[in-house]
């Protein structure tokens, strides 16, 4: 690299070789500040003839862009010395600015996004302003999104010069400069005083005065001893790292790991030197690193000022009161680059990016470590936490599972329970509902028998097909098994092979008399999630493993929608037997791309119904699937939820379970689902029955009910279904399958309304499985057979506002066929007989007020359930007279189970003079 002066030198000569544009880019002060941005495009830049030229392109705003010539390689690695582009220019004041650019791709550019499968095959550019040290940035991502800001940049005020080196497959539009305003304080936060408080001495993160001792004696213990072992012999090792503050340093995980170790050992240890080390190699490291615009990279950013506040607090007493001020100052200056920025308002901590770490570990962390020399930090994040997140989650976890689907929750969720253990540790105090304990309740109920997850939100784990997989997030399990003391979920954590790459972390939080439980046999086999996330799990066992013969499905519907990664989804059902037997078809890689909003978040992605208003437009789509409405904004507070009608998911009438809760013989959920969808629909419910049928050869069935009523008897509804292997359609049946380890594991669907006259059916597989309604969509390069399924639609006949869908499902071994059927009808029901099970299911959406009679035909006794009853009191009686009981059916529940023999039964409502309730002696 070249001394200050050679690189004026070289300026001047590159000056003078280049041409091409203006010829004079340098910007008044005026021009600058009138139009509150500075843009540079082709006419302002000086283009370096040897190696670019300016094209024209419609695309961009300007109509030409500027790209390397034919032939001529990148230089990204600084190759050669002189640039491909040059903008002079004077920025008004000296500050902070904000630079971003606009390109789009060429042919050869389009092909390699094409081919990328991830952020780090983005595009990137080398960049230099004036003599400063050259950096590399992002100018073209995967997907489509031309726009990329480029970062914060502190500018001179004085004439300056940028330097661009450019990457192949790409035109340049232009560059923007933009004075940087930090985010407004909300009015409310600068009166703010915090009633919980970092305590007077260090350490204050995840251990203080109190507890410090705790974690000291448990090192000995036989789960953490060589644990402890292992991360001592770590810390003591030297650690060698070489400053070049002329060179560009990327973020360095081993680096970052080295210092905490050694902070750690110090503050079980009280080495000093050990200490120190950690001190000297944070600062430096503070000094030289760079983290670019990569997408997401504020998680990278977001973990060095983590771990630079804990060597902070755990080295406190260590440092001098210059190192302490020079370590705040480039946390603080990290703290603009944030995605939530600083003052930490850009974003929400309810929902997105602003509810990871950032605000959760990071921000926090060092708002708590740095509390003595600037509270104003503490004020802003325990704001945040305390007055924002906390009461929303005590409202949202209501419902024990997380909005943003299996995978961003685990991640998400994480994130929070960094928040509340590090309060707790803090003061002693919880801050979060208690309800949070309850959470780990979600992934062991989405727990496929393969090892793998239900389908939930933006994206899944899963392997190599036809693998076992086991699905994993270790450091989610920890945070909670520690905090709710739970032994199953500690058993859980265990089982995921415990928390190698954080050592740090386990030897801080666990408890080692809390002996784990592996087993989950403890646990009710069905699951309601209440009223917030409506929604049901149930299944017939907890073996997880590629012999299970368990069936497990799943029903949403009801309570709130929150955007972001949560899908158009209520209403949708997934059945597992012996692999994947209906669900989801949707993959996720990219978020917004057309596939993404227009297929794999979108209803017709799932196993639900569409009502198609042919005039209807959806959110950032192109195709009307006639799904849910498409959200993307979230609640920020309860209130805002529950009155808000956008956020409106549909609400659930009835959940009941029994006889016994722990191994219920029949699960019941029924969802009021009308608001999910626009004013298209004026009334729809969905019914859902799960049968434990206690046998090997048909271990299960499912009773679905539809009753669904638009606004114009012309918009066409479609109950749907998707699958991964081919179905076999029959006039009375369709067969789905799948099969595993030389299983087979059967669907059989029977629709019992509309009939078959009644009905006309479609069956979309492939490629044209990821289309909608003649909108066809490029799945996302994958290996899993989600990619290439089948969709299934049945749609009445004839038009009609109303229309009931009554089908029932049944799960079978191998060549089993499925069990007889029987149907009846009733004044106020849909009466299923099946094996020696009688379901009666309201046959329109409401709930029954008036009395009805039910027969019963052929011999022996039967389990009868009565669903979709009024509250209050009810009472049967056989037309023989030996059954007489009277019974009070409860509000959210609806429903009568008794044991009875064939026969007729009067139902009515009210109670019998003189007669005993149901189960009295």
């Amino acid at each position: 690299m070249m001394n200050r002066d050679c690189k004026a030198l070289t300026m001047i000569l590159l000056l003078i070789l280049f041409c091409g544009g203006s010829g004079q880019a340098q910007v008044s002060y005026d021009s600058f500040e009138a139009a509150g941005v500075y843009r540079m495009g082709a006419d302002q830049a000086q283009i370096n003839s040897r190696t670019t030229t300016i094209i024209a392109d419609d695309r961009l705003t300007n109509k030409k862009g500027i790209t390397l010539k034919n032939g001529v390689p990148a230089a990204l690695d600084m190759e050669r010395e002189e640039p491909d582009i040059l903008f002079e220019f004077k920025a008004p004041v000296a500050g902070y600015y904000v630079m971003s650019t606009y390109a789009k791709t060429d042919e050869e550019g389009a092909t390699l996004m094409e081919a990328a499968t991830s952020k780090y095959e983005s595009l990137f550019m080398k960049m230099e302003f004036d003599d400063q040290r050259a950096t590399s940035r992002v100018i073209y991502v995967p997907w489509n999104r031309p726009r990329q800001t480029t970062g914060k940049f502190m500018l001179s005020g004085e004439a300056q010069v940028l330097k661009i080196w450019l990457p192949r497959g790409v035109r340049l539009d232009f560059v923007e400069l933009k004075k940087y305003v930090a985010p407004a304080v909300p009015n409310e936060v600068e009166e703010y005083k915090p009633t919980v408080l970092p305590p007077k001495e260090h350490p204050r993160l995840w251990v203080n005065s109190q507890t410090l001792p705790l974690v000291k004696d448990r090192l000995e213990s036989k789960e953490h001893s060589h644990i402890w072992k292992k991360v001592a012999d770590e810390a003591k090792e030297p650690f060698e790292f070489e400053v070049d503050s002329t060179i560009e340093m990327s973020f360095d995980v081993e680096l970052e790991k080295a210092a905490k170790l050694k902070a750690f050992y110090y503050l079980m240890e009280d080495d000093k030197m050990i200490g120190r080390e950690a001190i000297d190699l944070m600062s430096s490291y503070l000094d030289v690193v760079s983290f670019g615009n990569i997408l997401d990279i504020t998680r990278e950013m977001g973990r060095t000022i983590y771990t630079a506040s804990l060597v902070y607090d755990w080295c406190y007493d260590l440092m001098t009161e210059d190192e302490k001020n020079e370590m705040v100052e480039r946390l603080m200056r990290l703290s603009m680059d944030m995605e939530c920025g600083w003052p930490p308002f850009k974003q929400s901590i309810v929902n997105g990016h602003g509810n990871e770490a950032q605000i959760n570990r990071d921000l926090l962390a060092m708002s708590i470590a740095i509390y003595d020399e600037d509270p104003t930090p503490y004020q802003y994040t325990s704001y945040i936490i305390l007055e924002q997140l906390v009461p929303m989650r005590a409202f949202e976890y209501q419902s024990p599972r997380h909005n943003q689907g299996v995978n961003y929750a685990a991640y998400r969720f994480a994130w929070e329970m960094h928040a509340a253990w590090l309060f707790y540790r803090m003061t002693g105090e919880p801050v979060f509902d208690n309800n949070i304990k309850g959470m780990g309740d979600y992934w062991h109920y989405m727990r496929r028998p393969d090892g793998q997850m239900l389908r939930d939100g933006d994206g899944f784990s899963a392997g190599k097909p036809g693998e076992f997989y086991y699905w994993n997030r270790p450091i989610t399990m920890l945070m909670m098994y520690s905090y709710a003391r739970d032994p199953v979920l500690k058993g859980e954590f265990q089982r995921q092979g415990g928390l190698p790459h954080n050592p740090v972390l386990y030897l801080l939080l666990n408890d080692p008399e809390l002996m784990g439980n592996k087993s989950r046999e403890s646990l009710p086999l069905t699951k309601d999630f209440g009223p917030v996330l409506g929604s049901m799990v149930a299944r017939t066992g907890w073996d997880i493993s590629m012999e299970s013969d368990d069936v497990v499905a799943e029903v949403k519907g009801g309570g709130y929608h929150f955007g972001n990664h949560q899908h158009s989804d209520a209403g949708a059902i997934q059945v597992y037997y012996r692999g994947q037997q209906l669900g989801d078809l949707g993959i996720y890689k990219f978020y917004g791309t057309p596939y993404d909003y227009n297929f794999n978040k979108r209803s017709i992605a799932h196993s639900m119904m569409l009502a198609v208003d042919p005039d209807e437009k959806f959110l950032n789509t192109e195709s009307n699937d006639g799904g849910t409405r498409l959200n993307q904004r979230f609640p920020r507070t309860p209130e805002e939820a529950m009155t808000d009608p956008w956020f409106d998911n549909g609400r659930v009438v009835s959940t009941a379970m029994g006889p016994q809760l722990k191994q219920p013989q029949f699960s019941y959920f029924k969802a009021d689902l009308t608001a999910a969808y626009t004013s298209k629909m004026s009334d729809y419910t969905r019914s859902f029955c799960f049968l434990n049928l206690d046998r090997n050869d048909v271990p299960a069935a499912i009773i679905l009910a539809d009753d669904m009523t638009t606004s114009h008897e012309n918009f066409q509804k479609y109950w749907q279904i998707n699958t991964l292997n081919p179905p076999e359609i029959k006039e009375k049946q369709w067969r789905l399958y799948n099969q595993r380890n030389g299983k087979t594991g059967n669907t059989f669907v029977e629709m019992v309304k509309p009939g078959y006259n009644e009905r006309k059916i479609e069956v979309f597989s492939g490629q044209e499985a990821n289309s909608s309604f003649g909108y066809q969509y490029q799945v996302p390069s994958q290996v899993q057979p989600e990619v290439s399924g089948h969709r299934i639609m049945v749609t009445p006949s004839q038009p009609s506002k109303r229309d009931r869908f009554l089908t029932v499902l049944q799960m079978t071994a191998d060549d089993t066929p499925p069990l007889p059927v029987t149907t009846l009808e009733t004044p106020q029901s849909d009466v299923v007989i099946l094996a020696d099970r009688v379901v009666s299911i309201s046959n329109h959406s409401d709930l029954i007020r008036d009395s009805f009679a039910i027969e019963i035909p052929g011999s022996g006794n039967f389990q009868i359930l009565l669903a979709d009853l009024k509250p209050g009191y009810w009472n049967v009686q056989s037309d023989s007279g030996e059954i007489k009981f009277n019974v009070q059916v409860k509000a959210g529940e609806n429903t009568i189970y008794f044991l009875a023999p064939a026969g007729r039964y009067q139902v009515q409502p009210g109670r019998l003079y003189g007669v005993k309730l149901l189960g009295e002696e």
